[in-house]
């Protein structure tokens, strides 16, 4: 079993940044693949980036491209997501999760942490 805790998050002006972080326990991390993703009030789930956990390979969304950046410290079994030039349609709530290579579904969820952008 995987456990997912999120840290960060708060409140931010336009054009500010703010720093997620998701520490996991439970097990490796060696073949899993780290996933970020935002619900805003009355809209789906939405993928923002992923992060393969060996090979560090990354991806993004088109909407936060360029703006935010995903890293892991395998040391620590925490992944990151470095939020910059935020806007307010960034506002929402944040969630980290895991999914084995290969697999379409992501089986550990972090608990979610609240992200505001004020204009």
């Amino acid at each position: 079993q995987v456990q997912l805790v999120e840290s960060g998050g708060g409140l931010a002006q336009a054009g500010g940044s703010l720093r997620l972080s998701c520490a996991a326990s439970g097990r490796t991390l060696t073949n899993y693949v780290m996933g970020w993703f935002r619900q805003a009030p009355g809209k789906e789930r939405e993928f923002v980036a992923a992060l393969t956990w060996s090979e560090r390979i990354t991806a993004y969304s088109d909407s936060v491209k360029g703006r935010f950046t995903t890293s892991r410290d395998n040391a620590k079994k925490t992944g990151c997501l470095q939020m910059n030039t935020l806007k307010p349609e960034d506002t929402g709530v944040y969630y980290c999760a895991l999914k084995l290579r290969g697999l379409d579904k992501y089986d550990y969820w972090g608990q979610g942490t609240q992200v505001t952008v004020s204009s």
